[in-house]
């Protein structure tokens, strides 16, 4: 039955298929044609996948980040940044990647990233002189900040699939290493502006400006201080974050920037819902392709072989590393997580390895995986978003994948990057 699963799973990819439609149908072939179950089993496992009170505060989080972008947040992070950066050379490129940086503090999604206030830079940038590939492929390497900084999708379904770590302590294991990617990428285009002579037309503006947007910008970052905060705090649980974080967003909407209108709302509920669904659907297949696996023997092989090779937690570490890119470059970070922190994150925690430490380390890896051909999402999505052909921005890559795989590294041999932040947080 697992022949049959993985060959199906790879064709329907091959042929183009959403990776949910390629999970769920590969299941339903390896169900009908390998075993003597139900076909209906496979219904029941992905709605077990979707049954959980935790689960909840993904939609939530997805139309707060709606909202939020709705009511003008967007368009003041950006003036907030490029009032300290703009006027430098590279400028517009660094006011990419911070804006990015703050924004995902309230998107909690790569994509989304990507779609607001990303394809806005490309356009600032393109105007400011930049070749719009090298703009696209700023923003693809800025967006990786999304489900790395609190609040995350990602993280929020790791901790479902792995009971030694919290959605709290990940959520603050994430904020250094989502700030080294940023610096990373910062790092980028400093060299690559200045090998090209990127420069700025706009000087900085007034200190008297500069106050206003800072002030506009508070209540927006306040987002991220009420959501870290409140949990941390034990005030509320991460699902209930996610629904204050909705309320917050609306009341800074109405009546902080006065951008939101009523007659906004539905559109806004809508694109929400769609992406939740896309979400869900995804979840609810990698369970079913996940529980595939597990009445296989699948996961305890690996696990036992693995085991075997008796290997270091370093040496583990690497190999998962290799393993998670080589996954990342045809799979997407949610079901990844679902099909392989089961198998994975139990070795780690025998050898040793520090669960949030461990848990960085595959989401940053497979987060990387949004950026590499072939089924690199977030190139597709900027190369939609601004009418720009994938392999002009693949071209455009390799400078930032190094910046990002040299902070990988450093997170896999300095653990401390991880586990500092929650530990002196009380996780």
């Amino acid at each position: 039955m697992a022949e049959i699963l993985f060959i199906s799973l790879f064709v329907l990819m091959v042929l183009g298929l959403p990776v949910a439609f390629a999970m769920a149908i590969s299941v339903f072939a390896a169900i009908g044609l390998g075993s003597s179950y139900p076909q209906i089993v496979v219904v029941k496992e992905m709605f077990s996948g979707l049954d959980s009170f935790p689960l909840l505060a993904v939609p939530f989080f997805i139309l707060a980040a709606e909202i939020m972008t709705g009511g003008a947040i967007t368009h003041t992070l950006l003036r907030f940044a490029a009032q300290f950066v703009g006027h430098l050379r590279g400028g517009l490129g660094y006011t990419n990647v911070i804006s990015s940086t703050m924004f995902a503090g309230i998107s909690g999604s790569a994509l989304a990233d990507a779609a607001g206030p990303g394809a806005m830079m490309i356009r600032m940038m393109e105007k400011g002189g930049y070749d719009r590939s090298y703009a696209g492929a700023l923003t693809i390497s800025s967006a990786v900040v999304g489900p790395i900084i609190p609040p995350s999708i990602v993280m929020i379904i790791y901790a479902l699939q792995d009971q030694e770590v919290s959605v709290g302590s990940l959520f603050m294991a994430g904020v250094i290493p989502g700030l080294l990617l940023a610096c990373g990428s910062l790092a980028a285009n400093g060299w690559v502006s200045w090998k090209r002579d990127y420069r700025s037309a706009d000087a900085r503006p007034e200190r008297a400006q500069m106050w206003r947007n800072t002030f506009m910008a508070l209540p927006a970052l306040g987002l991220i201080v009420l959501i870290v905060g409140g949990i941390r705090g034990g005030i509320f649980t991460p699902t209930e974050a996610s629904v204050i974080a909705v309320f917050y967003a609306l009341f800074c909407g109405f009546f902080v920037y006065r951008a939101l209108r009523l007659r906004d709302l539905p559109g806004l509920i809508l694109r929400a819902a769609l992406i939740s669904s896309a979400v869900l659907l995804i979840l609810g297949a990698a369970r079913a392709f996940a529980w595939v696996l597990v009445i296989e023997g699948v996961p305890q092989f690996l696990a036992e072989t693995i085991i075997a090779w008796e290997l270091s937690p370093i040496l583990f570490l690497l190999a998962v590393n290799v393993l998670l890119l080589l996954f990342g470059l045809f799979m997407d970070p949610l079901p990844g997580v679902m099909i392989l922190v089961p198998i994975l994150a139990p070795i780690s925690h025998a050898l040793g390895i520090a669960p949030d430490h461990f848990a960085i380390v595959v989401i940053v890896n497979l987060t990387l995986g949004l950026t590499t051909p072939p089924v690199g999402s977030l190139i597709f999505v900027v190369s939609s978003a601004v009418n720009l052909r994938p392999a002009a921005l693949i071209r455009e890559m390799p400078p930032f994948f190094l910046a990002n795989f040299v902070v990988l590294m450093l997170l896999t041999f300095v653990p401390a990057i991880s586990t500092w932040l929650p530990k002196v947080s009380g996780f």
